[in-house]
């Protein structure tokens, strides 16, 4: 059994990896509850995230989504007044161990914001930014890595003539799929999405859509959607978070055909939210 604690502070039980968990399991969260000061934003989390398939989060604005992606690479914590108690395991190891380095775990967990981000460089700056922090310095290496990368990103063919442009002179949907092929760059293991389409036009949206199925072959995708359609369109399983409690999780296609609680039913068929 598990003991929880206060994940901000100084304590001498700390969580030990659950060794009998499944070893498709790529996360494991375990009772987990986060607070911003006084307010309580995600309750009792308890969610096993399987590997190389899609995991869409759905629910209303608000509901604790976003909140809950970010602490899948410890995002949340750089905000002062955050306090977390529960557990979050990543491949078996506590997330929250003193000794669990946080580059390593954002190395191995990709972040895709909502909005692109790209940096004010050139293109294939962009991508070789994090090899380099790594110790790669081999031109001949990184040009490898950043063929490879964009090529998994779908936007190698688009930019390959142009690497040494600035970056910003991308189109939204191509800047999103940068940021996609930057977080390929370091060989991450799963790759989290916070509405990755929200800012971009129908087309890049399908091309972003269609990418995330292409990345599931190698990849465990985790994306907080608004959009009923897309998860139903992309995503293995769903989770329906409502006030920061998961109200219901299955694979998606139960989730949209025959959910077993009325408020998912109600959500999904747009009588609130």
């Amino acid at each position: 059994m598990l003991a929880s604690k206060d994940n901000n502070t100084q304590a001498e039980e700390v969580y030990e990896p659950n060794t009998a968990r499944p070893a498709d399991s790529v996360y494991k969260v375990d009772q987990l509850n986060l607070w911003y000061g006084q307010d309580q934003a995600l309750k009792n989390i308890e969610l096993e995230i399987p590997e190389q398939q899609v995991t869409a989060i759905i629910g209303p604005s608000g509901c604790g989504k976003s909140t809950f992606i970010k602490t899948l690479n410890r995002l949340t914590e750089m905000i002062p007044s955050v306090k977390t108690t529960g557990g979050i395991y990543y491949r078996n190891q506590d997330i929250f161990d003193k000794k669990y380095k946080v580059e390593l775990l954002r190395t191995k967990v990709g972040m895709v914001f909502q909005n692109p981000n790209p940096f004010p460089k050139s293109i294939y700056e962009n991508i070789v930014y994090g090899p380099k922090i790594h110790g790669i310095k081999d031109k001949k290496v990184l040009d490898e890595i950043v063929e490879s990368s964009l090529k998994g990103a779908a936007l190698w063919d688009e930019v390959k003539d142009d690497l040494k442009k600035n970056a910003f002179g991308l189109s939204g949907g191509q800047q999103q799929r940068l940021c996609i092929a930057r977080c390929l760059a370091v060989e991450p293991d799963v790759l989290l999405m916070d509405e990755p389409t929200s800012a971009l036009d129908p087309i890049s949206t399908l091309k972003i859509e269609e990418l995330v199925q292409d990345l599931k072959k190698n990849y465990s995708i985790i994306i907080v959607t608004h959009n009923m359609q897309q998860a139903g369109r992309i995503s293995d399983n769903t989770a329906f978070f409502l006030n920061g409690e998961v109200v219901e999780y299955d694979r998606t296609d139960k989730i949209f055909s025959s959910p077993d609680d009325k408020r998912t039913e109600d959500y999904i068929s747009g009588r609130f939210g």
